[in-house]
């Protein structure tokens, strides 16, 4: 979604920032220069910025200069999006995750010998306009990966030991703190949830109905099915993801996907680690909710076909080896256990093929309003649906959910 440069994020204001995060009051900034940090069709629930700028300080009694770059990350004010991103409370989500929860988490990470999970957070602010500054990933090599190719099984693997490792930290947060998470009960498939969001599910699943009856190679059952599941998408979508105490939980990121993670490369440009961002969904509840939306939404096609088992394998192992690493007291589950939670929650991989995939197959530069969407039930809408590469995924799923009877209400 398109989005103008807030006004009051200029050099005065990162100046402020700086002396105040620093505690140092002869830092002078100038030259400053804000872009977009994200192109558009990448980010959908906030506005991000690239700040860079030149600064001065005093040190040693004489002054000294630099360049630097941060990330600024504001709600969408005055927009037709700003009353459904008020309702979701994500961003007050994301400010508790940035600056409480996940430098714990990063600590523990850190005791374990394992790399950190999120970048840090330099400044937050609650009030209007209400808004954070995290470090700029990009001069340490990290960058997104293609959405539209998808992940291939080397950017696979590593996004699942990271998310392995990540669910790992706030088993072990928990066992030092059992408090730590009790506040994370607030994502998108609960009790209570916005009138508006229920209404933007409804709108994707009638969007899939609409288009399906065109793709020759299905039965025309399976449209009807899917028109008739658009009603009860977000009942379903409650079920599936309902938190059990008496299974094993995690802190779940809550929208695992190929745009919320950034790569770093060796010399051969093989990934060799990620980093997460986009913390505004995150929830308690089985890995399961995390592992079937990324399995959902951000592999390449062959990936998901012919890996699916190494990924799934590759994800308890590394879960095993980081709870141990980080001393948990707290019981592996065993992959038998793993596959139980995944069979059944295996609706929100239905979901993520039906709302989330349309997104990732966007042609690149196109913007969404996702708020339109919602006001959209009885059209097509958006041209994710009409996409050559999304059809051709969904005409092979959609007959194996139908045969699993996900598609019955």
């Amino acid at each position: 979604m398109a989005t103008e440069i807030p006004i009051w994020l200029n050099a005065s204001y990162v100046q402020k920032v700086l002396r105040k995060t620093e505690n140092d009051e002869s830092i002078e900034v100038s030259d400053i220069t804000v872009k977009p940090a994200t192109a558009k069709g990448d980010n959908y629930l906030s506005a991000m910025y690239r700040v860079t700028f030149k600064f001065l300080r005093i040190q040693g009694g004489r002054k000294v200069g630099g360049e630097k770059s941060i990330i600024v990350k504001t709600t969408f004010e005055g927009t037709s999006l700003a009353e459904l991103i008020e309702e979701l409370e994500v961003f007050y989500t994301e400010l508790s995750m940035m600056s409480v929860t996940l430098p714990k988490m990063n600590e523990v990470l850190s005791k374990a010998s394992l790399p950190q999970l999120g970048a840090e957070c330099l400044y937050y602010q609650y009030e209007k306009p209400t808004h954070m500054i995290v470090e700029d990933l990009a001069p340490k090599g990290f960058t997104m990966a293609d959405r539209e190719k998808g992940l291939d099984l080397d950017h696979c693997l590593v996004a699942i030991r990271n998310l392995a490792r990540f669910h790992a930290a706030s088993v072990a947060l928990v066992e030092k703190d059992p408090d730590a998470l009790a506040t994370y009960n607030k994502g998108i498939f609960r009790e209570n949830q916005t009138p508006l969001l229920i209404t933007y599910l409804k709108a994707c699943v009638k969007s899939l109905a609409n288009v399906t009856p065109y793709w020759h190679e299905l039965s025309p059952r399976i449209s009807e099915k899917i028109m008739k599941l658009s009603d009860v998408v977000f009942a379903k979508g409650c079920e599936a993801a309902h938190f059990r105490e008496d299974e094993f939980t995690v802190l779940n990121h809550g929208d695992f996907w190929i745009n919320n993670m950034m790569f770093v490369y060796d010399e051969r440009r093989v990934p060799v680690n990620c980093i997460f961002v986009d913390f505004q969904i995150c929830h308690r509840g089985s890995p399961a909710n995390d592992i079937l939306y990324f399995i959902g939404t951000s592999p390449s096609d062959d990936v998901r076909v012919l890996h699916r088992e190494l990924l799934l394998h590759e994800y308890h192992a590394s879960l095993a080896v980081a709870m141990r690493n980080m001393n948990c007291s707290t019981k592996v589950p065993s992959f038998e256990n793993l596959q139980e939670a995944l069979k059944k929650r295996a609706f929100l991989e239905v979901i993520a093929n039906m709302i989330s995939l349309p997104i990732v197959s966007i042609e690149k530069g196109t913007d969404l309003d996702i708020s339109k969407i919602a006001g959209s039930v009885d059209k097509s809408s958006h041209s994710g649906y009409h996409r050559k590469s999304y059809k051709e995924i969904m005409i092979r799923v959609l007959p194996l959910y139908d045969s699993l009877g996900l598609l019955d209400v």
